[in-house]
């Protein structure tokens, strides 16, 4: 074991080994072997190099130095390309900071059996009026590093469940095919965390909608990970046990409190009240108006997993990317 493992337990270690081909013997030329690739992108600024920052990289594609190189460019691309999104990262940013006490996102306190931080959303907490979408983006990936730092975590990964109970048909039009797509590319293509799961509960025929609209830029083992659960938790409780969920998700723990994880990141600065109004931010992701074309995005609507509810009229304007997918007329 080198000194870039000792934060891992016999167990973990023993599964990265299994799981994701991690050795002790040959981990420092894993590291400069993707090291030695920074030099083909010379158009991206690769601003942390060091071995425990790649190591992450690696963890999260299972020691492919190919694809780990991949993701390393695309972290680094992705906050090149939004630069407004990151020129305030920090958990007193006051948008990310109203995100963080409405519970964007919660984290329970209790791993599931396989040592994954489980991650929880309350969808309807979203305060339109106090803080945009993009700024709940921002609170989950700068949670997301703050939570990575752990090597536990870089190797046993993560779950989130995304409660969608009360949240409303007004809400989710403002969710617009842009602001999904820069949620997926920063969380699917651009960041060095695993994801075992990703469960929806209690969610309304127009999420479904969305749903579809999104999944063709899923890659299929993303997919495979969603869980569509709807109103019955008892699926939910197949997979993650009862007994370190809150009662919200039918379990055995005290009802979630939003603030948790707030309080963490903010320490004695959680009381403290911010003036914000919330801004657009400029999004500029790498071949989105291609992808995310009238025609792209009515064939992905033509895509309907099996018992989807689905509305009659159209839950999208195709005349153009930046209008709200679904329309309150």
């Amino acid at each position: 074991m080198t000194h870039l493992q000792a934060g891992l337990s016999p167990e973990t270690l023993e599964k990265a080994k299994l799981e994701l081909k991690e050795t002790a013997d040959t981990l420092h030329q894993d590291i400069q072997e993707v090291r030695d690739m920074i030099i083909t992108r010379p158009d991206i600024g690769f601003l942390r190099t060091d071995d425990a920052f790649i190591l992450r990289f690696l963890r999260a594609r299972k020691f492919n130095h190919f694809e780990a190189f991949r993701l390393l460019a695309q972290y680094f691309e992705y906050r090149q390309q939004n630069l407004d999104m990151f020129k305030s990262f920090k958990a007193t940013d006051p948008g990310i900071k109203q995100a963080l006490k409405d519970g964007f996102p919660g984290v329970l306190s209790n791993l599931d059996p396989s040592g994954r931080k489980i991650l929880v959303l309350f969808a309807a907490n979203w305060d339109q009026s106090r803080y945009t979408f993009v700024d709940i983006l921002r609170a989950i990936l700068f949670s997301l590093e703050a939570m990575i730092e752990d090597p536990e975590l870089q190797v046993n990964g993560f779950v989130l469940i995304i409660d969608w109970s009360n949240f409303t048909f007004k809400q989710a039009s403002k969710l617009t095919p842009s602001m999904l797509r820069l949620a997926i590319e920063g969380l699917q293509d651009s960041f060095p965390a695993r994801f075992g799961g990703i469960h929806f509960v209690n969610q309304p025929w127009y999420i479904h909608a969305l749903y579809t609209v999104i999944r063709p830029f899923l890659k299929d083992k993303t997919r495979k990970r969603i869980f569509m659960h709807g109103n019955n938790l008892n699926s939910l409780h197949q997979l993650i046990h009862p007994e370190i969920l809150p009662s919200e998700f039918g379990g055995m723990m005290p009802p979630y409190d939003m603030g948790t994880w707030a309080r963490t990141l903010l320490d004695h600065e959680y009381d403290e009240e911010t003036d914000y109004c919330p801004e657009t931010y400029t999004l500029s992701v790498k071949d989105l108006e291609k992808d995310l074309s009238p025609k792209n995005i009515k064939r992905s609507q033509s895509v309907v997993e099996p018992g989807v509810l689905k509305r009659p009229e159209k839950v999208q304007n195709e005349e153009e990317n930046t209008q709200p997918l679904l329309s309150l007329d």
